[in-house]
C-alpha cells in the first residue's frame, strides 16, 4: 500500500473534524511568532490533540500521523542541526538533553500550535526530511508532572523514583522552564541456567544465575529565553545531574569433580555531570550574528568486583577492576546568515575542545581477604583534541516547489595521549552535505541528502580495559581514528487524507575508519577497519480507522531493515558489523473510545541483532525477540491522567550464545560454548500525568 500512495497522489480531499488526530490541511502561518518562514506546512493546533488530553508538548507530537521523533546526532561538537524537531523554529543549543526531556518539560498548556515542514525549505543548514517546530509560549505560571512506577514479578526492587515535574512561566521578556526529573529510572533482571559445552558438545558446567541491574540519574534542569532589545534574543540551558547504577549478579556454578562455588559480580557508577550552554543571536549589518557556548563535564568512576566463594576447604578468589574518568567538553560556536543571489547563506566556525584523563588499576584478594590493587598503566593516563571547524551554506528554492541547500567546509584536529607511549596527531578533513527537497503537492514530499560526517571517538578506546566478567581485555590503541563516512538519505513523504500518513527512509554509508575490535600488537583492541558500508530501509506509518467508521482507532508501525558489510580484521571472511541490529518490527494499536476518557491498546516489538567479534570469539546476546505489550488509560481521575500497562505477558526470554575457539577465530578448534536463557516474566507499569 505505501508504495502505491508514494507513487500515486490521492484524489480525495482532505477533511478536518474539531477533536480529531486526522491531519488538518495545510494553512498559511505568518512567519512571527516562532513559525517557520513557509506556507506549505501541516499545522497542529491543540484542539487537533483534544482526544488524547495530552499534559506536555512530548505527547503530542506522540500522536502527529506518521512522524517518528529523531534525536540530534552524536556527532563532534554542535556541528550543523541533525535532529528533527525545532523549538519556536531554533534548534537546541544543548547536546545531553534527549528530546524526550526537552518536550517533557513543556506543558501542553503553553502549545500554540506544532508545524511539520519540509526541513530543506528552512533556514537553518543542516536540516531535511520532515521536521516538526513546536511553537509555544508561556504568558502564566504553568506545569506539569508525572510519575512512572513499575513493578516485575521477579528478581528485581519495585521502580517507584521514576517521576519528573517541570514548571514554564514568563516575567516580563523572560521566558523560563525548570526541571527536576528521575525520567531514565530504570530496573531490570533475569535469572536462569547457562550451559557451558566443550566442543564435543558435552555439558562441562552448570550455571544458575540471578541478576538485578538499577539505576538512578535524578537531574535538575533550566531554560531560559530573554527577549533582548530589538530583534535579539539569547537563550541559556543548564543542567546537574547525578547517576547511580548498581549491578548485581549471584549465582552457583556446577562443574563435575569439583566443589560447587558462589560467584558474585558487583558493578558500581556513582558519578555526576553538568552542563551549561547558551547562544545569543542579534541583528548586525545586513544579517544576523549567533553566537553559541556549551561546557559540560562526565566525573564516572567504575568498579567491578567479582568474588568466588567454594563450597569446601578452598579458599575465597576475587579480583577487582576500577576506572575513575574525568570528560569534559567546550565548545565556542558562531554563526552569520544574510539574504544574497535569491538565497540564504549562512558562515558558521567552531572551536572544540575534548578530554579525557583516566586512573585505572586492578586487585586481586590476599589470604587476608583484603583487595590489594595495583597500577594498570595502559588504562590510566589522557586524551585531549583540539578541534576546528569552518562551514559556508547556501540554500534557496529553485521553483515554488523545489529547493536546495549546499553546505560546503573543513575541520582540522589535533589529537594528543599522554597515556604511556601516547603520541600528537593532526587530521584535516572536508565535511559538507548537498540537500535536494521537492514538494509536488500538500499531500506528498520527496527530499535528498548528500553528506560527509566525522563522528566522535570515545576516549576510552585508547585506554586498557579489562573485562572481568567476560574474561576479555582491550590493549588499548593509540593510532585510534575517528569514522568518517559518506551517507546518502532520502525520504519520501505522503499524506493519506483521513486514512493517516506513511514516510519511506533510505540511507546508505560509505564508511572508512569504521570502529570495531582489531589486532593491535599481541593482543586486540578498539580499532579502525579501512572500508566498510551500512544501508537501511526504514518505513513507519500511521492507519487511521475513521474511514472504515471506527472513530478513535489508529495504528503506528515501523518497519526497518539494515545491512552492513565489512572484511572482518582477523579472519578476512566478509561479515556484519559486531553487535548490529538487523531487523526492527514494531506495532502500536490505539483505541480512544469516542465521547469517553478512556483509551486502550498494545503492540508488538520484534528485534534482531548480530554477534559481536573478538579475536577468539563470537557472542551474540538478545532479548526477546518478541515483546508483547497491552494498556488501557483514562484521562480524567480528579483530573489526572492515569495508564496501566502490561508489558512481556508473552515470556520473552534473556538469551546467549557465545562461542570460544582455542586461538583464531575459525583457524582453531572450538574450546566452549557458553548458552544461556534466562527468565525475565511479565512488568507491570503505571504512570500519572498531571497539570498545574
Amino acid at each position: 500500500m505505501p508504495l502505491l500512495a508514494l507513487a500515486f497522489p490521492a484524489a480525495a480531499q482532505e477533511t478536518r473534524t474539531t477533536g480529531s488526530a486526522a491531519p488538518p490541511a495545510p494553512r498559511e502561518v505568518s512567519a512571527q511568532d516562532g513559525a517557520a518562514p513557509v506556507t506549505d506546512r501541516q499545522v497542529y493546533t491543540p484542539a487537533d490533540f483534544a482526544r488524547y488530553a495530552p499534559r506536555t508538548a512530548y505527547d503530542m507530537l506522540q500522536r502527529i500521523p506518521g512522524f517518528q521523533i529523531r534525536d540530534s546526532e552524536q556527532l563532534r561538537g554542535l556541528g550543523q542541526a541533525t535532529g528533527n524537531v525545532l523549538f519556536n523554529g531554533e534548534r537546541p543549543s544543548n547536546k545531553s538533553d534527549t528530546m524526550f526531556t526537552q518536550l517533557s518539560r513543556i506543558p501542553a498548556a503553553t502549545v500554540e500550535r506544532i508545524e511539520v515542514v519540509d526541513g530543506g525549505t528552512l533556514q537553518i543548514p543542516g536540516l531535511s526530511g520532515q521536521v516538526a517546530n513546536v511553537v509555544f509560549r508561556a504568558a502564566a505560571l504553568t506545569g506539569q508532572f508525572s510519575w512512572r512506577p513499575q513493578f516485575r514479578v521477579h528478581n528485581t526492587d519495585p521502580l517507584v523514583s521514576r517521576a519528573n515535574i517541570s514548571v514554564s512561566g514568563r516575567s516580563g521578556p523572560l521566558q523560563y522552564q525548570i526541571g527536576l526529573d528521575n525520567d531514565q529510572a530504570s530496573r531490570s533482571g533475569a535469572d536462569g541456567l547457562t550451559l557451558i559445552y566443550d566442543g564435543a558438545g558435552a555439558v562441562i558446567e552448570r550455571r544458575d544465575d540471578v541478576w538485578t541491574n538499577d539505576d538512578d540519574s535524578p537531574k535538575v534542569s533550566g531554560r531560559f529565553t530573554l527577549d533582548g532589545p530589538g530583534n535579539s534574543v539569547a537563550h541559556l540551558n543548564a543542567h546537574y545531574q547525578r547517576t547511580y547504577s548498581r549491578y548485581n549478579e549471584d549465582g552457583l556454578r556446577s562443574l563435575p569433580g569439583q566443589a560447587d562455588r558462589l560467584r558474585t559480580v558487583r558493578d558500581r557508577e556513582l558519578g555526576w555531570n553538568y552542563e551549561i550552554g547558551g547562544d545569543y543571536e542579534f541583528g548586525l549589518g545586513p544579517g544576523r550574528l549567533k553566537l553559541v557556548g556549551l561546557r559540560r563535564y562526565n566525573f564516572e568512576p567504575f568498579t567491578q568486583t567479582i568474588l568466588v566463594d567454594y563450597l569446601d576447604a578452598t579458599p575465597t578468589s576475587g579480583e577487582r577492576f576500577s576506572q575513575t574518568g574525568r570528560v569534559g567538553e567546550t565548545i565556542a560556536r558562531g554563526e552569520y546568515g544574510w539574504k544574497m543571489l535569491g538565497g540564504d547563506w549562512q558562515w558558521s566556525a567552531e572551536a572544540a575542545y575534548n578530554t579525557l584523563d583516566s586512573v585505572t588499576s586492578v586487585g586481586a584478594l590476599d589470604a587476608s581477604g583484603r583487595f590489594v590493587d595495583t597500577p594498570f598503566p595502559g588504562g590510566t593516563g589522557g586524551v585531549d583534541e583540539d578541534r576546528y571547524e569552518s562551514l559556508l551554506s547556501y540554500s534557496r528554492p529553485l521553483t515554488p516547489q523545489f529547493n536546495i541547500q549546499l553546505i560546503a567546509g573543513a575541520e582540522h584536529s589535533t589529537i594528543t595521549q599522554t597515556a604511556v607511549g601516547g603520541v600528537s596527531r593532526s587530521f584535516l578533513r572536508p565535511k559538507g552535505s548537498l540537500s535536494l527537497s521537492w514538494k509536488p503537492s500538500a499531500d506528498f514530499d520527496l527530499s535528498l541528502k548528500l553528506r560527509r560526517r566525522v563522528l566522535q571517538l570515545s576516549f576510552y578506546d585508547f585506554l586498557a580495559r579489562a573485562f572481568l566478567n567476560d574474561g576479555n581485555q582491550n590493549a588499548g590503541n593509540i593510532d585510534l581514528r575517528p569514522q568518517q563516512d559518506w551517507t546518502v538519505e532520502a525520504e519520501a513523504n505522503r499524506r493519506l487524507g483521513p486514512w493517516g500518513s506513511t514516510k519511506l527512509r533510505f540511507i546508505y554509508r560509505d564508511v572508512v575508519d569504521y570502529v570495531d575490535i582489531v589486532p593491535v600488537g599481541t593482543g586486540e583492541s578498539a580499532g579502525n577497519i579501512a572500508k566498510s558500508w551500512a544501508s537501511a530501509i526504514d518505513w513507519t506509518s500511521t492507519i487511521q480507522f475513521e474511514p472504515l467508521g471506527w472513530k478513535g482507532a489508529r495504528l503506528d508501525s515501523r518497519v526497518l531493515f539494515q545491512k552492513s558489510s565489512l572484511r572482518d580484521p582477523f579472519t578476512g571472511e566478509v561479515r556484519y558489523w559486531s553487535g548490529f541490529t538487523d531487523t526492527i518490527i514494531n506495532t502500536q494499536f490505539r483505541h480512544d473510545i469516542p465521547a469517553s476518557d478512556w483509551a486502550w491498546g498494545g503492540g508488538l516489538e520484534y528485534s534482531h541483532n548480530q554477534p559481536r567479534y573478538r579475536r577468539n570469539q563470537t557472542d551474540r546476546t538478545w532479548e526477546g525477540p518478541i515483546f508483547a505489550s497491552v494498556f488501557v488509560e483514562h484521562k480524567d481521575v480528579f483530573g489526572l491522567t492515569v495508564r496501566a500497562d502490561v508489558v512481556n505477558f508473552n515470556d520473552a526470554r534473556s538469551r546467549r550464545e557465545r562461542f570460544i575457539y582455542a586461538g583464531l577465530r575459525g583457524a582453531s578448534q572450538l574450546l566452549l560454548r557458553e548458552s544461556r536463557d534466562r527468565r525475565i516474566g511479565p512488568i507491570f507499569s503505571f504512570s500519572v500525568r498531571g497539570s498545574f
